[in-house]
């Protein structure tokens, strides 16, 4: 694992994703509690473990939308007091998982002094939450957002300058086709950005370390306007 902050780590694994490979990340949050949150699991391994073991109790896991589910059920097998929490409509499409609650804007009491949170509506087939750490103002999310850049495989680099998303912190054309309430999804946006960050910790590509609200702010200008 790869510590960015204070009670605040990342690892990352190797993903393919329509024929893609992307890469994926998991962020992990050490509570005030020592207890851990974690963000986008990516699959168990006994080196993970370990690594997890070693800065605290394995405690909360999010799979934060539709998409970054896989590995989810990893850790509850592992960790019996383990609590999972999904993006709406993961329910219905992972009843295999034995869950804890559904998430939504309003933050678990466990940690809602650290952490906020934030569905972004009108995008249901992602249904994404955000999450706002304060204490190191940084913004956790999955698919909302993408920074591949030339560290990333030729294919990929190929995939996402057709994609209109190679080379920038932003969004790619396939997220202007997903939105299917503009009201509702500039909203949740517009909530966000009133959140005091700086870093952005994403699931695919570099993880912006400065700058991340005015970039948020400027991949997202073509549904604030």
């Amino acid at each position: 694992m790869r510590q960015l902050a204070p009670e605040l780590w990342v690892t990352e694994r190797p993903l393919r994703f329509g024929g893609l490979q992307v890469g994926t990340r998991m962020t992990v949050i050490r509570l005030s509690s020592g207890e851990l949150f974690l963000h986008s699991p990516v699959r168990l391994d006994p080196a993970l473990a370990a690594a997890l073991e070693a800065l605290g109790r394995p405690r909360f896991v999010v799979a934060p939308n539709r998409f970054h589910h896989l590995f989810a059920g990893d850790y509850v097998a592992a960790y019996p007091a383990c609590e999972l929490f999904l993006a709406p409509g993961l329910e219905r499409k992972r009843p295999d998982l034995k869950i804890a609650g559904v998430l939504g804007d309003a933050a678990h009491p466990a940690w809602a002094n650290e952490i906020d949170q934030g569905l972004i509506r009108g995008v249901p087939l992602m249904n994404e939450v955000v999450f706002l750490h304060r204490p190191t103002r940084t913004l956790l999310t999955s698919d909302l957002v993408f920074n591949i850049g030339r560290d990333s495989p030729a294919l990929t680099r190929w995939g996402f300058r057709l994609l209109g998303g190679y080379g920038r912190f932003g969004t790619t054309v396939l997220e202007r086709l997903f939105v299917r309430d503009r009201p509702a999804a500039r909203a949740s946006l517009e909530r966000v950005l009133a959140w005091d960050f700086d870093r952005v910790v994403l699931a695919h590509g570099q993880v912006l370390e400065h700058g991340g609200r005015d970039g948020l702010r400027r991949a997202y200008a073509w549904l604030l306007a």
